[in-house]
């Protein structure tokens, strides 16, 4: 895929990334209505989307709230069926091999594969890459080689 829009959701805003040939072109956190509104009119190879899935333990209303704002980012793609849906587990194996792992850790990996965050004056690979971004840039990269 050369051009990979990932999403890590949340209940009111969700972190995003677009991966273009293993290249973070563009990325952020936005409120979930704004999110909807690029999808529309997106025209990127694959969209990515963290899933959630079930452990057994007990969820709040916020889960349940992000499960919703999943199935919207779906439907406004237009093709809900080519949708990749990825679960974190999986996203963190993909990123940082076997063992277990958070989210300091997974960015810790990114930066390592992919590159420093740089500076103003010199931008790295990774440059502007902030806060839910980091999930959303593991999803494209596992969604990338998989």
């Amino acid at each position: 895929m050369s051009l990979i829009l990932a999403i890590d959701p949340g209940t009111h805003e969700s972190g995003w990334v677009r991966l273009s040939n293993g290249a973070v072109a563009e990325s952020g956190v936005l409120a979930n209505d704004r999110l909807l509104d690029i999808l529309k009119g997106d025209n990127s190879d694959l969209l990515a989307i963290e899933k959630i899935v079930s452990y057994g333990s007990a969820v709040g209303q916020e889960t349940f709230d992000t499960c919703v704002w999943i199935g919207r980012f779906m439907e406004a793609w237009g093709n809900p069926e080519d949708v990749m849906l990825i679960p974190r587990r999986m996203v963190k194996k993909h990123v940082c091999g076997p063992g277990k792992w958070g989210d300091p850790d997974v960015r810790k990996a990114l930066l390592k594969s992919i590159g420093p965050q740089g500076t103003k004056k010199v931008p790295g690979p990774t440059y502007g890459v902030k806060s839910h971004a980091w999930a959303a840039l593991a999803v494209a990269v596992t969604a990338a080689n998989t």
